[in-house]
């Protein structure tokens, strides 16, 4: 049943149920002199006739060989017979032989006690070793295991005691939980994850939190165009911030930052677009359940700007300026007069352009014509003679040239 030898590479080992077991590792040739089992020593000698002995339980070979018999009635009763300090060889041996709920009974390590409660899936057990060694890895694999059996009540704690943002904003969005996602995009933030929370923000339409966020980690050209693209009201307030930081370094480019309160023309549209982020900010306010989701346009196939000329037409969307902003414009338009008044919806068509009146063209001359139009110019040029001219009245001047 059990087989102990050396082999040529100086080891100490014994072989049971198909399993070879390193004993030790020898420093010099030996050879087995015997293994005596009242003492638990396995005794052995060199050519100097040194002899050097090894501890080998003989309740570790004896359940080892009860094991390979699949007599688990006898292996139960020689484990108690076996010291808490060679359980874990036993362990192991059972993990390799593929009896892993028994080898979980048996362990005595908390490091191989997970490892194996991970394998067959005994939350209970993994919870209260986690909890005990206060390991975020632990916490991690726990949380991985969690949700694959859909425990999500669970996944949620261990990801919290593992401080994992990344895997509770995976979590609370794929589980649609609003409260959730609001309440991550807080924590992380106090918790300097600025990624997570500025995705926590974005997902639930808080622009204004993920605009402060890229201020407040220094970000201030990502927040300018984060601004113009969805915030056009706090772009002057951001470019302000942007010239002042610029400044320090480079002045010169910090003055080539424009904005569109002093320079409108090169900001096309941007009334427009102030309407329209008035007009979306309502949406972006309203959770939307996300069973809606198949129901609800995405955003790539929709145009906001048309969205809200419509629905000003409808007479759906009235545009209100706020009281902050500036009236120095036009006063031509009700957009630009005072804070409270709202956006003419139709405007008075401009004049058509009017039509010059141009004088009809000269008839082309006839081929006869033509004719005897050459006809003189050559008689005029045989005659020409250029012999006898007198270049006295002709005035040379280079600087009358060049002022001609």
């Amino acid at each position: 049943d059990c087989f102990i030898y050396t082999n040529s590479v100086n080891r100490l080992n014994y072989y049971v149920g198909g399993e070879i077991v390193t004993i030790a590792h020898l420093d010099r040739m030996m050879y087995l002199l015997g293994y005596i089992p009242k003492d638990n020593r396995l005794y052995l000698g060199d050519k100097e006739l040194n002899i050097v002995s090894f501890s080998l339980l003989v309740s570790v070979l004896e359940y080892q060989t009860a094991v390979m018999r699949r007599d688990f009635e006898t292996a139960d009763k020689i484990l108690p017979m076996i010291s808490k300090e060679h359980r874990s060889r036993v362990a192991h041996f059972l993990e390799k032989q593929g009896f892993k709920s028994q080898a979980l009974a048996v362990t005595c390590d908390p490091e191989h006690k997970f490892e194996l409660a991970i394998q067959l899936g005994d939350l209970k057990t993994c919870y209260q070793i986690a909890k005990e060694a206060e390991s975020e890895q632990k916490w991690k694999q726990l949380a991985e295991l969690a949700i694959s059996k859909c425990e999500f009540g669970l996944a949620q704690e261990c990801l919290h005691q593992a401080s994992d943002f990344g895997g509770l904003l995976l979590l609370a969005s794929s589980a649609g939980n609003a409260q959730m996602v609001a309440k991550l995009g807080d924590t992380a933030q106090k918790a300097g994850q600025n990624n997570v929370a500025f995705v926590s923000h974005f997902v639930l339409g808080r622009l204004e939190e993920c605009l402060e966020v890229l201020i407040n980690t220094g970000r201030l050209p990502e927040a300018a165009f984060f601004a113009r693209t969805y915030l056009p009201s706090q772009v002057s307030r951001v470019v302000e911030l942007w010239r002042e930081h610029l400044a320090k370094v480079n002045k010169k480019a910090a003055n080539s930052l424009a904005e569109p309160q002093e320079y409108e023309n090169l900001f096309p549209d941007w009334k427009n677009a102030l309407k329209t982020e008035a007009y979306l900010k309502p949406q972006r306010q309203r959770a939307i359940p996300a069973d809606k989701f198949p129901r609800v346009p995405p955003n790539h196939e929709r145009v906001p700007v048309d969205e809200m000329q419509q629905a000003e037409e409808q007479g759906s969307f009235t545009f209100v300026r706020g009281p902050g902003d500036d009236d120095d414009d036009d006063a031509g338009d009700d957009f630009e007069q005072a804070p409270d008044t709202t956006e003419q919806s139709v405007r008075a068509p401009s004049p058509l352009p009017q039509k010059k009146e141009t004088a009809p063209p000269d008839p082309a001359p006839s081929k006869t014509e033509m004719d005897d139009i050459e006809k003189e110019l050559e008689l005029d040029l045989e005659n020409m003679n250029i012999d006898n001219v007198d270049t006295s009245d002709i005035n040379l001047d280079e600087e009358d040239l060049l002022e001609d």
